[in-house]
């Protein structure tokens, strides 16, 4: 690995590309830590500090803006937005004719599609800009901290929009960074900085699973959670790269004088197609209830209901739904990403055939009933993964300081994946050494 980087920072363009992205990444973290005009930064430390953690999607979206979020800075709503609205347009596209022939339409739809998810990620910045200045104007954004009221002492019209476009700027500058990194760096920009912000808050967590920790000083906690972290990144590596191999084999075809086809292939099928899309909308959806029990006024049946079963992640109806939900979203993500009778037709056209399998309409069931099978574990697996800070909450008691679970450890080992096999692939047009030796 080291000699690999070591001839990836030899090679002139590619240590280019290295370089520029790293200066991104700084540029980015420098961001997330320069607040916004009206807000009482005194106030908003003292409020991390009490802060005993935040679960649902406050403690998601600052997760994935590297902290920034309750630091309330300009790049508070990182990289959500953008995330929100490329699931939405993904999710549009196969409901929408216009989109679906949008994107068949090859690079020139594909590039009106992203001017679309552009539009709309703006659109839900300022949508989530209004709700953080309101939750935070309330107090709510941290529960029960001392000064949480003062964390925006002005309550005037005027530095509520200020607030606003802020973090919308924010959010468009982070989204115009992360195409930057795509254009002239490695690997996906939106990817890299999720990875980069996600990282950021690793540290800091594990270090106060060590202050929190009463064995040896703290050690034998940390040391555990290191270990469990090293065996949770190797099971999500060894699933990750998991994948039935369907084989097709394409007919001999005779056009002139000239033989084509004859090949064979495979067609890929992962263990978990969904990735990590079904936990954020599981997280997301379940947030829901709790967010309108928080801003309803009184006290009623169904919200003293929810405020003690859908907001305590050790709560079993809490879990149970969670998981729950996270299976259903890997088996409707999967359909609506993966349509096996447009496979099936596409391998008709162009003759090419399972073996043992008719083409056409056989194919597409085959297709389906293998998807279904390895949609199972996959889900599963989600499911288990996503658990692991509720696990931690009732074995250590800090399950928000426990980096090594749910959407962090599958972003970092999926966005690490990739981003090693791209500078391979970028070494390997470029060294040829062990060939003309």
């Amino acid at each position: 690995m080291l000699t690999a980087f070591a001839r990836a920072f030899r090679t002139p363009d590619l240590r280019k590309k290295l370089l520029f992205t790293l200066a991104i990444i700084v540029v980015y973290r420098v961001g997330t830590h320069i607040p916004i005009p009206g807000v009482n930064y005194k106030a908003v430390q003292t409020c991390v500090k009490e802060a005993s953690g935040n679960q649902g999607l406050f403690g998601l979206v600052n997760m994935f803006s590297g902290g920034a979020l309750l630091q309330i800075t300009i790049f508070a709503l990182g990289i959500m937005p953008y995330i929100t609205a490329s699931i939405i347009l993904q999710l549009l596209t196969v409901v929408i004719p216009r989109l679906e022939a949008l994107k068949k339409e090859g690079q020139a739809g594909t590039a009106k599609i992203t001017q679309y998810t552009r539009y709309l990620t703006v659109a839900l910045a300022i949508l989530q800009g209004t709700g953080l200045v309101a939750t935070a104007r309330s107090g709510a954004l941290f529960g029960s901290c001392s000064v949480a009221s003062q964390i925006v002492p002005d309550q005037a019209i005027f530095t509520t929009i200020t607030m606003v476009i802020c973090m919308t700027a924010g959010t468009a500058v982070v989204m115009w960074l992360g195409e930057l990194i795509t254009d002239r760096g490695i690997g996906n920009g939106m990817s890299i900085l999720m990875f980069i912000s996600i990282a950021a808050t690793f540290p800091s967590a594990l270090w106060a699973i060590k202050k929190q920790g009463t064995l040896a000083g703290g050690w034998i906690e940390f040391g555990t959670v290191i270990l469990v972290g090293l065996v949770m990144v190797a099971l999500v590596v060894f699933v990750e790269q998991a994948q039935r191999r369907i084989p097709v084999q394409y007919a001999k075809r005779m056009i002139g004088r000239r033989s084509y086809g004859g090949t064979s292939t495979y067609i890929p099928l992962k263990v978990n197609q969904a990735g990590v899309i079904p936990v954020i909308f599981a997280s997301s959806l379940l947030y829901i209830p709790a967010l309108i029990a928080q801003f309803a006024g009184g006290r009623s049946g169904w919200k003293t209901w929810v405020e003690q079963n859908l907001t305590k992640g050790d709560h079993p109806i809490y879990i149970a739904s969670y998981f729950l939900l996270i299976v259903f979203f890997a088996f409707f993500y999967v359909a609506i990403s993966f349509n096996p009778e447009e496979v099936a037709d596409n391998m008709k056209k162009y003759g090419g055939f399972i073996p043992g399998i008719r083409a056409g309409r056989p194919t597409a069931e085959y297709l389906s009933y293998v998807l279904n099978r390895i949609t199972w574990p996959g889900s599963l697996y989600l499911g288990l993964i996503a658990l692991v800070p509720t696990m931690a909450l009732v074995g250590f008691g800090a399950s928000q300081n426990f980096p090594f679970g749910g959407t962090s450890i599958l972003i970092i080992v999926g966005v690490g994946l990739e981003t090693v096999k791209q500078i391979e692939s970028q070494l390997q047009q470029r060294n040829y050494e062990g060939f003309l030796r």
